[in-house]
């Protein structure tokens, strides 16, 4: 039987950046980094990403609560809040916070998904974008 899994993030993005300045400039090691624009060519526009991202959870193992997987995302973030505002008006960069949540058919689960208040002021204050990925897994 296929668990549901989730996952939240926080993410800059923009064009032809390298993202060890980003984790030089705020201080945190990224998750995951993506430096393909930092690589590339002006004459091509190519995508870098930083991520900080928290540990996959599934309801197998512990209970899928997105409001407390955001939480942790923030609590990393908001003592840096001010140089995210920073490189992202130096480096052109477009912050998001997400949550990637994979649904299992078999165990009929259905996380509740929300911010609450701090995340929301906070994503306010940095001009940060929300995504959410719902993916359907099937059956095992």
């Amino acid at each position: 039987m296929a668990a549901t899994t989730a996952r939240a993030y926080f993410a800059l993005v923009g064009y032809h950046f390298n993202p060890a300045d980003i984790t030089r400039l705020l201080g945190l090691e990224p998750t995951t980094f993506d430096d393909a624009g930092a690589r590339s060519g002006l004459d091509s526009p190519v995508i870098s990403s930083w991520e900080l991202s928290t540990a996959t959870v599934d309801s197998d193992q512990d209970e899928v609560d997105v409001y407390k997987l955001t939480d942790e995302v923030l609590k990393q973030l908001e003592p840096v809040k001010d140089k995210i505002v920073e490189v992202c008006k130096s480096h052109n960069l477009s912050p998001r916070v997400g949550v990637v949540l994979r649904l299992s058919t078999d165990d009929g689960a259905s996380p509740e998904v929300g911010f609450g208040a701090r995340m929301i002021r906070f994503l306010a204050d940095i001009g940060a974008f929300i995504d959410v990925d719902y993916q359907v897994a099937g059956r095992s």
